[in-house]
């Protein structure tokens, strides 16, 4: 299979209001042409499968297909749970080019998540394994069904208030979601179930694996 081209288009981001942190969103970075292309190709290029989790001091299966992908050497760690990287994918490896353009970063891994249908989510959580650095840039490429998308602020272990900051975002086809500088020290974020979503999402997550 050919690997994917993205034009260069109007690629404007947009600041969101995230008191402390870096969030930024630009809504069409790919036209929905290329968003469909991509998301057929990489729905049959990815090894797609069913990643096993620690989660409240059991094994459990991930609420989601996954595959960990990345340069030799980007071994990761979450939940505790160890992943070595697969190769990148034809697809893929252009597509890592345009997103570090974009973000003016650099990435040496991706995390692939398919959601099945509304039923698959991801609860709360923040990227800020070791092994990403104290600020990390994460890339967040949304493809396929709209899905919702929150942050909140992290609170003090034991603290049960509410926070006071957050967003609440819909993901469309083709977004490119960029969260940098503090935002996974002082937030979480999630994507929660939905019933009203049958169709597909596939969300990329790029990342820099320190090495």
């Amino acid at each position: 299979m050919s690997a994917t081209t993205i034009e260069t288009a109007n690629r404007a981001w947009q600041r969101l209001p995230l008191a402390d942190a870096q969030v930024r969103c630009a809504w069409s970075w790919l036209t929905s042409h290329e968003a469909d292309v991509l998301f057929e190709h990489l729905l049959e290029e990815i090894p797609w499968e069913r990643h096993r989790l620690r989660m409240f001091g059991r094994e459990l299966d991930a609420p989601r297909l996954s595959c960990w992908i990345g340069d030799p050497g980007t071994t990761y760690v979450y939940s505790r749970s160890r992943f070595e990287p697969r190769a990148w994918t034809p697809s893929l490896l252009p597509l890592r080019e345009k997103v570090q353009q974009a973000c003016g970063a650099r990435f040496n891994s991706v995390l692939a998540n398919l959601y099945r249908d509304g039923q698959d989510s991801m609860g709360w959580h923040s990227d800020d394994e070791p092994e990403l650095g104290s600020q990390p840039v994460i890339a967040s490429l949304s493809l396929g069904a709209t899905r919702r998308f929150r942050l909140r602020r992290r609170l003090p272990r034991g603290t049960r208030a509410a926070p006071a900051d957050g967003l609440d975002l819909r993901l469309t086809h083709g977004s490119l979601l960029c969260m940098a500088g503090a935002t996974q020290q002082l937030y979480q974020h999630d994507l929660p179930k939905s019933a009203a979503v049958s169709a597909p999402r596939i969300n990329l997550t790029f990342r820099l694996i320190q090495t």
